[in-house]
């Protein structure tokens, strides 16, 4: 494991977790790939990416090109013997994937050939899976299609959010990388072909469907909607010509006289608003310009004055 050069592909926190036990298991990280690192927050001040600020950490070279089918040369000046990517980001292209002579594996937060692409935990909750997992899997230039080695499943709650889903995922995947990658560097693991029948595409979320449309979505899909962009990219309602982010929420069955999307009151430390089908309890909340809060203090704001209007 020494000798083997390993180039690492990752962006997101996620992927640190990966880049982490590569670097705990002793294999010989050469190099990281990661997006670019962008400007945040209202001053704009550029903040290095989870990963990039980790390869720091660990004193290991990072390169971040803009684009990288325009420059692979970055990559293969590493020439990487295996290449191992999770969340990167970007399109590999063919040029890489087939220079390491150990292939290229990717960590992928899904149970394959379910949710292939950008954002297969969120859409896991959204359409209310109770399960999903992690795989292990080949590198093919078609996205997310290459062979599967090894995969964990796990139970996904029924309130659990993206985001507590994405820590368990991250345990699991790697536990999953550090007792498999030996196993395939061994040869000992046969991939699985994908059942391309049973493919579904997890598209990265837009921002028109980070907004909850209540006339048209019932209690559970409205909860779930929610639920799938804690905590990013966060859903949201307008009201009163206002954006409002569900920071945290619950549901409730039930039969409303209510027309869905009014806001019927404040009770059990929420806002309380009307769907088909029952009602969402709106816990914490974020008013447009304004830092999150819970629902108690909302109230004792601006919160009563909503009182009987409606989310459009």
């Amino acid at each position: 494991m020494a000798d083997l050069r390993i180039v690492f592909f990752g962006t997101s926190g996620f992927a640190c977790r990966m880049l982490q036990v590569l670097h705990d298991e002793k294999y010989n990280v050469v190099a990281v790939v990661s997006q670019p690192d962008k400007p945040v927050g209202r001053k704009r001040i550029v903040e290095k990416t989870p990963v990039h600020a980790l390869a720091d950490a660990l004193g290991i070279a990072c390169v971040q090109p803009e684009k990288l089918r325009e420059a692979p040369e970055e990559v293969l000046a590493y020439a990487p013997d295996l290449i191992v990517t999770c969340a990167y980001g970007q399109i590999v292209p063919q040029v890489i994937l087939e220079a390491p002579a150990k292939g290229c594996l990717n960590v992928h937060p899904s149970l394959l050939p379910r949710y292939r692409g950008g954002a297969p935990m969120h859409y896991a909750v959204w359409n209310g899976d109770e399960r999903t997992g992690v795989c292990l899997m080949e590198m093919v230039k078609k996205m997310d299609a290459g062979r599967v080695y090894a995969r964990c499943e796990l139970t996904i709650g029924p309130d659990e959010t993206m985001a507590e889903l994405a820590r368990r995922l991250e345990d699991a995947a790697a536990i999953l990388l550090k007792e498999n990658l030996p196993k395939y560097l061994a040869g000992e693991l046969e991939g699985v072909e994908q059942d391309e029948e049973k493919v579904v595409i997890a598209r990265n979320i837009s921002r028109e469907e980070e907004k909850i449309n209540f006339a048209l979505e019932d209690v559970d899909a409205a909860y779930n909607h929610i639920r799938a962009l804690i905590d990013w990219p966060i859903s949201h309602g307008v009201i009163d010509g206002k954006r409002i982010k569900f920071l945290e929420a619950r549901k409730k069955k039930g039969n409303p006289q209510e027309a869905a999307g009014t806001v019927v009151g404040f009770e059990e430390h929420a806002m309380k608003i009307a769907c088909i089908g029952g009602y969402i309890y709106i816990r914490k909340l974020q008013m447009e310009g304004k830092k999150g809060m819970d629902a108690d203090a909302f109230a004792n704001g601006a919160g009563r004055a909503l009182i009987g209007k409606r989310f459009e």
